[in-house]
């Protein structure tokens, strides 16, 4: 089962680099076929601390300053408060929660894929919140930010970089909380070492095919894939409920 989890995260890791998405939106799901929502929600911020570093390195000279304060402030701020809230909540209902959210965000995007914000402080301040809360509550919220952030018209390599360096802050933040919680187990420390060689594979991977695709095709193959991994996973949730 590790191998299967191994390439499950790779793939993940090369998605999210290259569809800007960031690999939770497809990890924590899958992730959860596996284990319990309390692990994956750990191991999903963990994966994401290695990968926001890989992504870093990379793609350092890449970040925009300014708009990584305007994101980073409110959206650390909100993950605090939404990592506090899910280690007080039934998991269940956060996993249910986390499905519905998918389902809903990649029809709406879907459906609107022309849909356009304003490139203003307010939006920008705006999205940060909504996707930190989201990504302290749910396990992933970065989706949200790479809508909010696609009204600048960044290059997608200052794009990727810039994003990476506010997620770098708002998963160390939920991996203490979820740690200092006990979300992940000692039996599963092991994982951290594959989740590290994920992350840097993976990133590696996606920069190099970032170049040699159409984009916005990707995207919306992503969008879709994402509305049928909710209904999966929501379906999965309810059943394990009734049963």
């Amino acid at each position: 089962m590790t191998w299967v989890f191994a390439i499950l995260a790779l793939v993940c890791e090369i998605i999210g680099t290259v569809g800007g998405f960031g690999s939770s939106v497809f990890f924590v799901p899958l992730a959860s076929f596996f284990y319990d929502f309390k692990t994956v929600l750990g191991l999903t911020a963990l994966l994401h601390v290695f990968s926001n570093l890989a992504k870093i390195i990379l793609f350092f000279r890449h970040i925009n300053k300014r708009l990584f304060l305007i994101y980073a402030i409110p959206s650390i701020i909100a993950v605090t408060i939404g990592a506090v809230l899910v280690t007080r909540m039934n998991l269940k209902y956060a996993e249910i929660a986390m499905s519905i959210f998918l389902i809903l965000f990649s029809l709406f995007f879907f459906i609107n894929r022309n849909l356009k914000l304003m490139p203003t402080n307010a939006n920008a301040v705006a999205g940060g919140s909504i996707a930190g809360f989201a990504a302290g509550l749910l396990g992933t919220g970065g989706a949200i930010r790479g809508a909010s952030m696609a009204a600048f018209n960044l290059e997608k390599n200052v794009f990727v970089g810039t994003s990476a360096a506010i997620d770098m802050g708002v998963d160390l933040c939920r991996s203490v909380i979820y740690l200092d919680s006990g979300f992940v187990q000692v039996k599963y420390l092991y994982l951290i070492a594959i989740l590290v060689a994920v992350s840097f594979v993976g990133t590696y991977l996606g920069k190099l095919i970032l170049n040699r695709i159409n984009q916005e095709q990707f995207k919306m193959t992503v969008l879709i894939l994402i509305i049928l991994i909710g209904l999966i996973t929501l379906i999965k949730v309810l059943k394990s409920w009734n049963g």
